[in-house]
């Protein structure tokens, strides 16, 4: 329901700007270029869902080569003893778990391409265990807002703009980015617990956190002493080995078994296609609203009126130049991606506001497109509070990413 107010106010916010410029400025370009605006959003929301395709029909496919060899059973009973307390609705060695930890550890290493496919494949496994098949189940709500939170290790296509654009020094974000996602992911944890009274204060979950702790200070200690270019040297070769260790681990599990482990992935590959089908209306729905309102100029007026108040309070405004990725953020990955390199041409990438707006890149994952894509994937229509969460975890990536950036580069 929070996401069909939103989706009204964006249309409505954005025609009426354009309708006053129009009577009041003169301005005879803004209607038109809403209008086109519109059209062109769309489109790209139905070529980017196209272009999810080929990563949705490649990771199904694996996904059901784990699945017919028994590999996620054994992850999911590997991990239940933590994740039934995070998921208790979900039985123990349910698949719907491994499915559940792949995502997240995707997410922690950046891997969009490689998270969305194994989180559909989640919710699908997570709507299976749903009695209200409109309504958004407790563990989906868990789920979407740890994945919404997006705790991440290594931010390796943030760093991969950076070096484009000349930086000095791409992965001096590194540090600022992982303490932000983790403060967004600790907020986002907390509040859905607090709905769903989850004891976070148990010896599993405790075990998990400081695994994550030591896992991080193992990375640090790694990166310890390199220089910029072998850290992007050792972070593609650690994601590569990651990924196609992953995907070999699969196909010889299936070998392991016996199974005809192409025919396996070809029946789970067509599934990808027609999860990808299904997304196009959603994504549509949320990039022509985003698209109206930022080219009705009211995400700008948003922008200036967020600086007045910031100086009125006696308050520095530096950060004010990086605000338009974090409204973006929660609305649209690509759209904050624009703004983070829109960011970086006018204030060049090693500026403070260069800095925050990479920080803010990698602070949380796109709220909305999320809820709309993984919700729409398996036919929630009620959200419930997992929108409330998600923004509570969004804020407190915003907050955290501008003080992390004073704190490093201020």
């Amino acid at each position: 329901m929070a996401l069909n107010y939103i989706w009204i106010a964006l249309f409505t916010i954005g025609v009426l700007v354009g309708v006053i410029k129009l009577v009041f400025l003169q301005d005879y370009d803004a209607l038109p270029e809403m209008m086109d605006s519109t059209f062109k959003m769309s489109n790209t929301a139905f070529e980017m869902t196209l272009g999810l395709t080929g990563t949705l029909t490649l990771w199904m496919g694996i996904l059901k080569i784990g699945e017919d060899s028994g590999l996620v059973d054994k992850l999911a009973r590997l991990l239940s003893p933590v994740l039934t307390k995070l998921f208790p609705e979900i039985p123990k060695n349910h698949p719907a778990l491994g499915s559940i930890f792949m995502n997240i550890s995707a997410n922690m290493l950046g891997l969009d391409n490689a998270a969305t496919p194994v989180g559909l494949k989640a919710m699908q496994e997570l709507q299976s265990l749903n009695e209200k098949k409109d309504t958004a189940s407790n563990s989906m709500i868990m789920f979407l807002v740890l994945n919404t939170s997006s705790l991440m290790i290594i931010p390796v296509s943030i760093m991969a703009y950076r070096s484009k654009y000349g930086a000095a020094d791409p992965a001096d974000v590194f540090i600022p980015i992982l303490l932000t996602t983790m403060c967004s992911t600790l907020v986002g944890l907390i509040a859905v617990s607090i709905y769903q009274r989850i004891n976070l204060f148990q010896k599993n979950i405790l075990i998990m956190l400081g695994s994550i702790g030591l896992l991080v200070a193992a990375l640090f200690t790694a990166l310890t002493g390199m220089d910029n270019e072998q850290m992007q040297r050792f972070c593609r070769l650690l994601t590569a080995s990651l990924i196609l260790g992953t995907i070999l681990l699969f196909i010889y599990s299936g070998v392991h078994k016996k199974l005809n482990v192409y025919n396996s992935f070809i029946e789970g590959a067509k599934g990808g296609f027609h999860v990808a089908v299904s997304l196009i209306p959603y994504c549509v729905a949320i990039l022509a609203a985003v698209g109206v309102f930022r080219a009705s100029g009211a995400l700008q007026m948003v922008q200036d009126a967020f600086t007045w108040c910031v100086e009125a309070c006696g308050l520095n405004s530096d950060f004010v130049g990086a605000v338009p990725v974090a409204l973006m953020k929660p609305l649209n990955g690509a759209g904050a991606r624009g703004m983070m390199l829109e960011c970086f041409e006018s204030f060049g990438p090693d500026s403070f506001v260069g800095h925050l707006a990479s920080v803010l890149q990698g602070s949380t994952d796109t709220t909305f497109y999320i809820l709309a894509i993984y919700f729409g994937s398996v036919g929630i229509k009620k959200y419930r509070y997992s929108v409330a969460c998600g923004l509570m975890a969004d804020l407190a990536g915003m907050v955290a990413a501008v003080f992390f950036s004073y704190f490093f580069f201020g």
